[in-house]
């Protein structure tokens, strides 16, 4: 008989999700798709548009005529937005298109961000993250997770996803190893997370589906 102890799995930490504010709807939409930030506002996927609004002020500031179906990430120059089956670099200022390349999911795709110089793409039904090369489209990696992927962010070194089933969504950070659930912040029943985006520091602004808001959530703070 062997004599090791297998380790101790890690245990998760579950906390309702304190939610500070709330924005939109925005512009008569009734969906918010996609969630970014770069560094002072907040960008909003709603359909048929991108729109950039204050998070102090409530303010939209910029409407960009693009389609945007899921994710929406910033890499400190360009947008990038899911649409369809590709995914658009797009020039915040002209809001013109620069480059698209293809999507991993072909059109089941969720969440996205920018960490790393990669982007990273969720899939919703396929419970897993994609690292992938931002120039080609290219999987560079692929994380697992154990419930359906929807907005997806990196802040400090963790990476944290949301997930929406029925009436249950949380906004969760896992092990980007394993993709064991490291700690989760359980939202309000009925009120889901579609985008997730981390401003750099202390909170998270979550799409909000068909409420056609977004939502400012407090990170908790590293123990």
């Amino acid at each position: 008989m062997n004599s090791k102890t297998a380790p101790a799995p890690r245990r998760t930490t579950a906390r309702p999700a304190e939610i500070v504010r709330e924005y939109g709807p925005f512009n008569g939409s009734d969906h918010v798709a996609g969630v970014t930030h770069d560094g002072q506002r907040v960008w909003a996927a709603i359909g048929a548009q991108i729109v950039a609004f204050d998070p102090a002020s409530g303010k939209t500031t910029r409407t960009l005529e693009r389609a945007g179906d899921a994710g929406t990430a910033f890499d400190g120059t360009h947008l990038y937005q899911i649409a369809e089956a590709r995914i658009d670099k797009i020039d915040p200022v002209s809001g013109d298109v620069v480059a698209s390349i293809p999507a991993p999911g072909g059109g089941s795709d969720s969440g996205l961000t920018w960490a790393e110089g990669s982007l990273w793409v969720g899939q919703y039904r396929d419970r897993k993250i994609h690292q992938i090369d931002p120039a080609t489209g290219a999987i560079r990696r692929t994380i697992e997770s154990d419930s359906f992927v929807t907005g997806v962010t990196w802040v400090d070194g963790e990476l944290w996803h949301g997930t929406w089933e029925g009436e249950a969504s949380d906004i969760r950070r896992i092990d980007p190893k394993s993709g064991a659930v490291l700690e989760r912040l359980d939202m309000p029943p009925g009120t889901g997370v579609s985008g997730l985006e981390s401003d750099g520091a202390d909170l998270f602004y979550c799409g909000g589906g068909m409420s056609g808001k977004v939502r400012a959530v407090r990170r908790p703070k590293a123990a």
